[in-house]
């Protein structure tokens, strides 16, 4: 706790200063980010960071695995599915990026079972039941455990992706040409962003050339 309020107090002394009027301005007249991220809540995983975005210009949803489960509007608590609609309802976000990574805990869980005992992981994990089923059954071929790993982080996001078409609204704004929904996949080790290209429903690492994209 005492880094953290550290961290604060640099942050006050020296970022302050530079944001306070960009903040008054937010505080003011409200946030209209164009984009929705789904991120994981993995602390190695920071949208802010990776798309190098400053306060107010992107809207982010963090769980366990960047899941998204299904329309399902019931007496149930829907946190993510709250987020989501308040981003494309009232926020009306044109971009909607389901952000996953490497070395997702998440997906190892999907793929061995937790470690250890927990009381919501294995059922919320079961959300992506159909992204374990396809990584296994590329297992069964012979492929490396870690690729096996890789690839179902991968079905993980296509998954995610299905399940935001199911939201009636959602769909509405994507048939009108006023939403886009975007796969990508962060690698922790190498830096490098993939995109899913959703013609084929493979993923590709993004060009870039002296640190900018090609």
């Amino acid at each position: 706790m005492k880094d953290l309020l550290n961290g604060f107090r640099r942050f006050r002394e020296q970022s302050w200063p530079e944001l306070q009027s960009l903040f008054g301005s937010l505080a003011t007249r409200g946030q209209s980010p164009r984009s929705l991220v789904i991120a994981c809540s993995d602390s190695r995983i920071d949208p802010h960071l990776i798309f190098q975005t400053a306060p107010g210009e992107i809207f982010v949803v963090r769980n366990v695995a960047n899941l998204v489960p299904p329309y399902q509007p019931d007496a149930e608590y829907h946190g993510t599915s709250a987020a989501i609609e308040f981003a494309v309802r009232n926020l009306k976000v044109q971009h909607v990026i389901v952000l996953g990574h490497s070395s997702c805990g998440g997906v190892g869980a999907l793929l061995h079972g937790p470690d250890g005992s927990f009381d919501f992981v294995s059922h919320w994990m079961s959300i992506a039941t159909t992204a374990r089923e396809a990584a296994l059954a590329r297992a069964a071929e012979g492929i490396e455990e870690a690729h096996v790993q890789r690839l179902c982080e991968r079905e993980v996001i296509k998954v995610s992706l299905d399940n935001l078409k199911t939201f009636p609204w959602v769909a509405e704004r994507v048939s009108a040409g006023q939403l886009a929904l975007h796969g990508m996949l962060f690698d922790i080790e190498a830096g490098n962003l993939e995109l899913l290209d959703p013609a084929t429903g493979e993923f590709a690492p993004l060009g870039v050339e002296n640190g900018k994209p090609a």
